[in-house]
């Protein structure tokens, strides 16, 4: 069936109920709506029967998230996050597929993530079969799922094993003023940048309209595995490499903060960001993925898009 993509609202800290519809949307914000067929309907419960990114409910988990989140506003700073990517964007490594690194990740938990807690690759391969049963013909966008979050390999020995809060959590750019609507706001004012005058007003460091790529977001591995791809030359479309590196800017995409930033290339890629993020957040379940029997695919996809091994 033929459906406009519908906007969800997450848990806030007024309680609204996640899965209400947008009232009053606007003509020209139905204008940059993606009108494709989709069937895909978002269950009501994470995998702890809570609402989505509901960072407040009672469980095992909401402390630890919290704590996650104190430690990572206190250390992403301008001086951190270019200290990272010139570390990191040097690519030395080690050499390996794109395969080689999903299977690396059946190790890890994400500790940011209220609503999951399985091994890395079941998200993976749920986010992306999701994806292909209801957009078929857009193979580069089953792929995008599959490698979303690769870069959390930092968490691996081999990478240094960075720690949680430099990997993963939602992301939001450094060098202006920190957006009330990143989540647990409050402990930004631990960050060495939120006094500093360069760094803390609406713009900072940078200007109106700049594009997105100009600006330096809190480092982890949406920015890792965009270095990654961009650098490895993949034929992944612009919008494949915006959905890697801002998947996590929930501030942007469900808050719609820093739009003043973005510029019309960015604007038109939000569009396939604001579709892929349904499948990211909402795909998270028990359901789970017979691995070797999709596996023939994404190989394929693989060697379409990316070569056979890539510098990390």
């Amino acid at each position: 069936m033929t459906i406009i993509i519908d906007h969800h609202s997450d848990q806030n800290d007024a309680g609204d109920e996640i899965g209400e519809k947008n009232q009053g949307i606007t003509k020209e914000e139905e204008e940059t709506e993606l009108v494709l067929d989709a069937g895909f309907e978002a269950p009501h419960t994470n995998s702890f029967g809570h609402t989505f990114r509901d960072y407040d409910a009672e469980s095992e988990r909401r402390r630890g998230v919290e704590e996650f989140y104190r430690v990572n506003h206190i250390g992403q700073t301008v001086d951190f996050v270019r200290k990272m990517r010139q570390e990191y964007g040097k690519l030395n490594r080690t050499e390996m597929s794109i395969w080689e690194c999903c299977e690396l990740l059946n190790e890890f938990i994400d500790e940011s993530d209220p609503d999951l807690d399985e091994p890395q690759i079941e998200h993976l391969l749920q986010t992306a079969e999701a994806i292909r049963k209801d957009y078929p013909d857009e193979d580069w966008l089953h792929l995008t799922g599959l490698i979303h979050d690769l870069g959390k390999v930092l968490l691996h020995s081999s990478f240094g094993e960075l720690p949680q809060w430099a990997v993963v959590g939602d992301t939001y750019p450094v060098g202006c003023a920190f957006d009330e609507s990143i989540v647990h706001h409050k402990y930004f004012k631990e960050n060495q940048d939120y006094d500093n005058p360069s760094y803390n007003t609406k713009y900072g460091i940078y200007t109106e309209g700049c594009g997105l790529d100009n600006v330096l977001m809190s480092w982890g591995h949406d920015d890792y595995m965009y270095l990654v791809a961009k650098e490895n030359q993949t034929t992944l479309p612009s919008a494949g490499l915006f959905i890697i590196r801002y998947h996590s800017f929930y501030a942007l995409h469900k808050s719609e903060a820093y739009k003043y930033l973005m510029n019309d290339e960015d604007t038109e890629n939000m569009k396939w960001l604001k579709v892929f993020n349904k499948y990211d957040l909402y795909s998270k379940s028990k359901v789970r993925i017979n691995v070797e029997e999709v596996k023939p695919y994404y190989l394929s996809l693989i060697n379409k898009y990316f070569p056979a091994k890539l510098k990390w």
